[in-house]
């Protein structure tokens, strides 16, 4: 039982990052099913292909991170990966939010959530530094 636990806490950076990563791509490749209130139109063709490529670039992050939890000689990679992902992401919004102005608070909280999962995967891979030597 406490290896089940040790597995789920090793990889809960990773199984949080699926869980949002993974339906936020769907929703980038189908962007109708956003509610109405978000106001997000979607209106030219470039501007679908570039979000049905966001879609794909996000499904293959988390193929990388499904491998990581699955085979452990992906983990360390898995989560350099995540790393990089989330912090971008924040840094993304960060700098909008500095040029744009501040967007609705599903986008904030959106940033809370990446610098979050960001910087505790560094924490992630800091601890289990050892098991990957």
């Amino acid at each position: 039982m406490t290896d089940k636990i040790n597995w789920i806490f090793k990889n809960l950076h990773l199984i949080i990052s699926l869980l949002i990563v993974m339906p936020t791509a769907i929703i980038y490749g189908s962007p109708s099913i956003l509610p109405e209130h978000l106001n997000i139109q979607v209106n030219t063709i470039d501007l679908s292909n570039m979000l049905r490529a966001i879609m794909c670039l996000y499904l293959g992050i988390s193929l990388v991170w499904i491998l990581g939890i699955w085979k452990i000689e992906y983990w360390k990679n898995a989560t350099q990966l995540n790393i990089l992902f989330m912090l971008t992401l924040a840094i993304g919004r960060l700098l909008s939010m500095i040029l744009d102005g501040l967007p609705t608070g599903g986008y904030i909280f959106g940033l809370v959530a990446e610098f979050v999962i960001g910087l505790y995967s560094i924490y992630q891979l800091k601890k289990y530094k050892t098991e990957l030597n």
